[in-house]
């Protein structure tokens, strides 16, 4: 029996843990991120890998870096076969890269090269794509460089967020990873080398990244609030408060009111100008310091003061 040793650790990474499992491989170890404080309470929180490996009763290793010797000595001597990583975190030392028979393999969202990184999901729903997929690829020590073993596409919808679309390419990513395993093994497999001239880059989400520039089209604003849904969230400003938005809808508009004016409200939203004739109708979001809502309850309570002709996003 092929063993393997899993790496990963948000939620993307435990259906194709299971899908292993299911297919009957033999998991002699996960390896994933150590436990992070989460929330305002800072609660010491274990990934959901772990989580999932511990229920499954397989071994855990939660190195804070791979690359540390003492570390990197634990996985060589569980000698895996193959070692496969979903969203794991951390680039593999060449010496692990080296070691298993069938090598190490990763199952990246993103029909690479395009989206290279950790934030392949988010990247495609901000550039407006209309599809993304799954690539499954040999782990080489340059960051999503590896060849190619398999890919496949999934769509993109229009009212795709990045929680619809992580939980379509997670499924995508196992049926996947069940079909690709059995060609590999048997070395059915003709790898394919990357053009790094086409490579383009999804590195993680920073803070600054988040706020709204109602200077933008209205279609870049629309795909930027969903491409930060659920997290980390896009937001704006209003009398420098923070005002998360989870949710908004397209709309025409006729006029020149400057980007960011709340143009009217609406008994379900407040509709803001762009930097264009499609404004953004804010639908759900978040007062600081409260619960996200619907803009109908925040109009008739937080929100109560807001008026035609204020401005979003006038400081922080």
């Amino acid at each position: 029996m092929t063993k393997i040793v899993f790496m990963g650790t948000p939620d993307f990474s435990v259906p194709v843990l299971q899908q292993i499992i299911k297919d009957g491989y033999e998991v002699i170890g996960v390896v994933t991120q150590p436990d992070r404080p989460v929330g305002r309470k800072k609660v010491l929180t274990p990934p959901p890998v772990k989580v999932e490996a511990e229920k499954q009763g397989i071994p855990v290793h939660q190195p804070e870096k791979i690359r540390q010797p003492e570390e990197l000595e634990k996985i060589l001597a569980l000698k895996p076969d193959l070692v496969v990583t979903a969203a794991f975190g951390q680039i593999l030392p060449k010496e692990l890269l080296e070691a298993p028979k069938h090598g190490c393999i990763n199952v990246h969202a993103s029909l690479l090269p395009e989206l290279r990184g950790g934030a392949p999901i988010h990247y495609s729903i901000l550039q407006g794509k209309d599809k993304t997929g799954i690539t499954i690829m040999y782990m080489a020590e340059k960051l999503d460089a590896g060849d190619i073993l398999t890919q496949v596409e999934v769509p993109i919808t229009k009212t795709d967020t990045v929680g619809t679309l992580h939980d379509k390419l997670s499924a995508a990513g196992s049926k996947l990873l069940s079909e690709t395993l059995p060609k590999l093994l048997k070395c059915e497999l003709t790898p394919i080398k990357q053009n790094d001239k086409d490579a383009t880059f999804a590195y993680n989400i920073k803070r600054e990244q988040e706020k709204i520039d109602w200077n933008k089209t209205g279609e870049e604003i629309y795909n930027h609030i969903r491409g930060l849904n659920p997290w980390p969230v896009a937001y704006t400003t209003f009398d420098g408060k923070v005002i998360k938005v989870w949710s908004s809808e397209k709309t025409k508009l006729a006029g020149n009111e400057a980007p960011g004016t709340i143009i009217r409200l609406e008994e379900d939203g407040l509709v803001v100008a762009t930097g264009n004739d499609t404004a953004i109708k804010i639908t759900e979001l978040q007062p600081s310091g409260k619960k996200k809502m619907p803009a109908e309850q925040f109009l008739r309570g937080a929100g109560s003061h807001l008026s035609a002709g204020g401005r979003l996003g006038d400081s922080e």
